[in-house]
């Protein structure tokens, strides 16, 4: 068996285990491995000098991989994804804090400076601050 056909058959393995094993840490590997098979295949002879190729291909590839992974990855769960843009109904306030029913849950809320809302006036969550809503007033629509 060639050198370039075990570091062909290494890779797809490499590419093999990760998707059997959970995380993305062979994938890139893998793909350094089938890279220093290609070069291996396309006359590069010398086993140090494959060695030597994989020895560069595999952090240049996870580096890859770190950088895609870090660019892609979506903000999720933070303190507001899911709270802000929802209206809320006014149960209490007094001079801008308070609290609101959002669903089924009565929450701490913050008006902006100077803002005030009526009980059962309809208001906006713009944010979150810990466990306090901030919210804003919602227009009247007539």
């Amino acid at each position: 068996m060639s050198d370039s056909t075990i570091w062909l058959l290494g890779g797809l393995l490499g590419l093999i285990a990760e998707v059997v094993i959970p995380g993305v840490f062979l994938l890139w590997l893998g793909l350094a491995a089938l890279g220093t098979g290609l070069a291996a295949r396309a006359g590069l002879a010398s086993f140090h000098g494959q060695v030597a190729v994989f020895v560069l291909l595999a952090p240049v590839s996870v580096a890859i991989g770190l950088w895609l992974r870090r660019r892609r990855t979506p903000v999720l769960n933070t303190s507001g994804s899911g709270l802000t843009g929802r209206a809320a109904t006014v149960l209490t306030f007094e001079g801008g804090e308070g609290r609101v029913r959002l669903g089924d849950s009565d929450w701490a809320a913050r008006l902006p400076a100077g803002g005030t809302a009526a009980p059962g006036a309809r208001v906006r969550v713009v944010g979150v601050a810990g466990t306090v809503l901030l919210v804003a007033a919602e227009p009247v629509q007539g």
